[in-house]
């Protein structure tokens, strides 16, 4: 194996919360804590293979290394094309995750706007409490109340119907701390990275612990990774006819958890290669990345550190939302990169000045 072993040292800020829950729990219970024009975030933004927002330094110059060695035809290191698969969590890796994953800012937000049409929810937990605002009464609930907040806005529509529901969120939400639209809300050194990778015959995969089907309307638009490129976590969905015609159905029961030790399944389910490359930003993704530089040939891990609280956040091991700890202890001893948000991108987003 070839891997990169970089450190930085610089310790960040990191801010209180709770113990990292399963990504079922951890994630939609997220929901206790938060609810009170083309979008200028896309992969156009920035030329094919142009990392000008990564400040010059070792994890550049890291990725760079690792880059050019599997593509010179005759190196020792030398990968085929077909086999160049790079894998990227996305909550906390290609978006902000803070203060909540952007799925739990949607299910909150799909609770209200559907609230009129179910009067019975007024009385009900834990919607009583949502549309109250009482927060403590959504915890109360426990993972039980959030799964039926999640299931009352993601299931029982078609396909085509929930992915327009996505859509239209994103073209009118917007993030609580930027004001701006959530797919605005993407890192664009992370994005410049996916463009490099593609200008150099690589094939990029997102494998995130998001649904699937939330974030396939938009990856195409905000990192130029179609929907068939996209693994997530699922609910069950059915084949049924509506009169003559045919529609596939989501269901409220879980299928599938794309997270930690069910990332690298996903992978090979449904892409069906080893990747050589894989990024992440939490435990989350720490069996992926174990999996992926565990392979023969060259390999490059990668973890974005969040420490820059100023710009973004600073967090990592007592974070409710994205903890990173596991992963951060054995970093340097696996040789995976660990990006400094803070020392290492001259930007963040591409609306900064």
């Amino acid at each position: 194996m070839t891997a990169v072993a970089l450190r930085f040292d610089s310790a960040p800020a990191r801010v209180e919360g709770r113990p990292r829950r399963s990504r079922l729990a951890g994630l939609l219970l997220l929901l206790a804590t938060v609810l009170g024009a083309p979008a200028t975030g896309t992969t156009a933004d920035a030329p094919a293979g142009d990392l000008s927002s990564w400040n010059d330094g070792d994890a550049k110059a890291a990725i760079v290394d690792f880059v050019t060695r599997v593509t010179s035809e005759g190196g020792a290191d030398f990968v085929a094309p077909e086999d160049r698969i790079a894998v990227f969590d996305n909550d906390g890796t290609l978006w902000t995750e803070q203060p909540a994953y952007f799925q739990a800012l949607f299910a909150a937000d799909r609770v209200k706007a559907m609230a009129p049409e179910h009067p019975e929810w007024k009385d009900k937990e834990p919607f009583a409490s949502l549309l109250k605002g009482d927060m403590a009464g959504v915890a109360a609930s426990g993972e039980k109340g959030i799964v039926d907040l999640v299931m009352a806005t993601h299931a029982d529509m078609t396909t085509d119907e929930f992915s327009k529901i996505v859509t239209d969120w994103f073209a009118s939400a917007k993030h609580p701390r930027f004001n701006r639209p959530y797919n605005e809300i993407t890192f664009l050194p992370m994005r410049e990275l996916l463009d490099y990778l593609r200008a150099n015959d690589f094939k990029t995969y997102i494998v995130s612990g998001g649904g699937i089907e939330f974030m396939r309307p938009m990856t195409e638009q905000m990192y130029g990774i179609p929907p068939e490129q996209v693994v997530g976590s699922s609910i069950t969905t059915k084949y049924e006819l509506d009169g003559d015609a045919p529609v596939l159905k989501r269901e409220a029961k879980i299928d599938f958890i794309d997270d930690g030790p069910g990332k690298p399944v996903g992978i090979n389910t449904f892409i069906g290669r080893r990747p050589i490359f894989a990024a992440g930003n939490s435990d989350g993704d720490y069996e992926m990345l174990r999996w992926v530089t565990t392979g023969s040939g060259p390999r490059f891990g990668m973890i974005v550190h969040h420490t820059d609280g100023e710009r973004e956040w600073a967090y990592d091991r007592q974070s409710h939302v994205g903890k990173l700890d596991k992963a951060l202890t054995e970093a340097e001893q696996r040789g995976w990169l660990l990006v400094d948000m803070k020392n290492d991108w001259r930007k963040i987003y591409a609306f900064e000045n």
